[in-house]
């Protein structure tokens, strides 16, 4: 984290260290990340690459790499997203001379589509998600109950700097208040939060233009002591995820803190 100019020269200690707790309410410190290490629950060979984060094994089986996002391959005549084919030749080329990989299953074994979800690693150890987030085309996610490594993955998204999707202005922070009803699939929003409400089952953090992020009360143990919701109201935030429309709102359910950054 920067500090001002001068501003650990101005207060004592136990201020700093004060400044430093209130800060930290409103940006995740994106320091060397402690890592999920090297597991192998299941090794599994791949027969084909759909895109960056999706292949099909062997077996038959469908695979979905955790804790992250590529962009999509353009199928029936569609054209596919800025990088997308970038991603898809990186993880091919990853898996030359890996026959094999290690699979790391999270807590959620597999999704509504009944693909299979892992931390994928090569027989050397090294992680694919990491990989491919360090070279700019993948963007690290939190989704469901496989929100483990969340933390380390950023680190690694860091790395990439402006190379890859981050070069992209829609993955500077699209404004809230200029989405529109056609604007679904996942996102980087940006904006400014005008209300913190709360209602049966959820959070609410609402923003200009009939835009709204949820979190769902089951999700507040993994906010507890990284971030208050309540104190983000009038802050101007970032956040990613995948938006729907309901009800003549585009929504976003969030699921960890860490993918909610402070701007001002």
């Amino acid at each position: 984290m920067l500090w001002p100019s001068g501003l650990l020269k101005r207060v004592s200690q136990k201020g700093a260290l004060f400044a430093f707790w209130l800060l930290s309410l409103f940006w995740l410190p994106l320091q060397a990340q402690e890592c999920l290490p090297f597991q192998a629950d299941e090794w599994v060979s791949v027969a084909y690459v759909y895109d960056g984060d999706t292949v099909k094994l062997k077996d038959g089986r469908k695979l979905r790499f955790i804790g992250i996002n590529t962009p999509e391959i353009g199928y029936d005549g569609e054209s596919s997203e800025p990088f997308a084919k970038q991603a898809r030749q990186a993880l091919i080329d990853l898996l030359v001379g890996n026959k094999r990989l290690a699979l790391r299953y999270g807590q959620q074994r597999k999704d509504r589509y009944g693909r299979l979800l892992a931390h994928v690693f090569l027989a050397d150890q090294r992680n694919v998600q990491s990989e491919l987030l360090r070279q700019g085309l993948a963007a690290a996610v939190a989704v469901g109950g496989n929100l483990a490594n969340i933390d380390c993955y950023l680190v690694a998204e860091q790395q990439a700097g402006a190379d890859g999707i981050w070069s992209l202005p829609r993955f500077q922070g699209l404004a809230t208040k200029s989405l529109s009803a056609a604007t679904e699939g996942f996102q980087v929003i940006q904006g400014k939060v005008i209300r913190v409400g709360e209602s049966r089952k959820s959070f609410w953090l609402n923003f200009a233009g009939k835009v709204a992020a949820r979190i769902d009360k089951r999700d507040l143990a993994v906010f507890k002591n990284r971030l208050e919701l309540s104190q983000l109201q009038g802050k101007t935030i970032k956040l990613r995820g995948w938006l729907y429309q309901y009800k003549g709102q585009t929504q976003l359910r969030v699921y960890h803190p860490a993918v909610i950054q402070v701007l001002r």
